[in-house]
């Protein structure tokens, strides 16, 4: 492959498309083609400029990367590397084994890692391969920005992955969420209102403003007083259901209390 691997940066961040402009200056299989500040424009420009290879910032005003990519027919997608300072749920769309992500503040060797990654499957001709394991995630997300089937976790540097089914429940933690999966505990960095709508609501509900539980994950309840119910869980923890959000817990299951 003699032909330069022609590159189209999307991010609406000016200072990071510059930045990420100056990484690729090192590489010389690349060559920008163009830099795009919206998905509006980057949509146009895939389907005018046919880059092999694009940058792609998640989170942007309007139409963010994840839009992009579904407005796009499944043969128009480049190799894709995306580009985010850690969005908690656009990092459960992907797996590093199938795509590469960066996040911000870009770390220059694990950029030029990934983009060596990439250039590996353009010369090897598997960008079709990449273009359907990238339609086949974005089908599996839901359009409205809803969780799949896997949450991210960032801890130690690293990113792994916890399966939404096997979360038992989960509690208010200030700025933070906790996860109880299996006698274990993940921080994440949300809030409550965020990721209820992110949640399957015919499987979890909301119990308390601190309190969102797996139903199927429910051993028993016992009534209290005042309307309340404690909920005992399978990995043994207590709950409370209070009065407020027992209507709502009883459509869920489907069963008055």
């Amino acid at each position: 492959m003699t032909a330069k691997i022609r590159a189209l940066i999307i991010d609406d961040e000016p200072l990071a498309r510059e930045g990420i402009l100056t990484l690729l200056n090192d590489i010389s299989e690349i060559e920008v083609v163009a830099e795009c500040g919206d998905g509006v424009q980057a949509i146009s420009e895939i389907r005018l400029k046919r880059p092999d290879l694009i940058f792609l910032d998640i989170q942007m005003p309007g139409v963010n990367g994840f839009d992009v990519l579904r407005t796009l027919d499944p043969n128009e997608i480049p190799v894709t590397i995306f580009v985010t300072a850690f969005d908690q749920y656009a990092l459960d769309a992907f797996n590093a084994n199938a795509l590469d992500y960066v996040l911000k503040p870009i770390d220059p060797g694990r950029f030029h890692l990934a983009v060596r990654r990439a250039i590996g499957h353009i010369k090897q001709r598997e960008g079709d391969s990449i273009s359907k394991q990238i339609t086949e995630i974005l089908s599996g997300m839901q359009s409205n920005g809803k969780l799949t089937q896997r949450i991210a976790v960032k801890s130690g540097g690293r990113i792994y992955f916890v399966k939404v089914p096997d979360i038992d429940w989960i509690g208010a933690a200030g700025d933070y969420v906790c996860l109880h999966v299996k006698k274990e505990e993940h921080l994440i960095r949300e809030t409550m209102n965020t990721l209820e709508k992110k949640l399957d609501r015919t499987k979890f509900v909301r119990i308390h403003r601190s309190t969102i539980v797996n139903i199927e994950r429910i051993k028993e309840l016992h009534p209290m007083f005042h309307g309340e119910f404690k909920v005992r869980m399978l990995d043994e923890s207590e709950l409370v259901l209070s009065r407020s959000y027992r209507e709502q817990f009883e459509k869920v299951i489907n069963k008055p209390l």
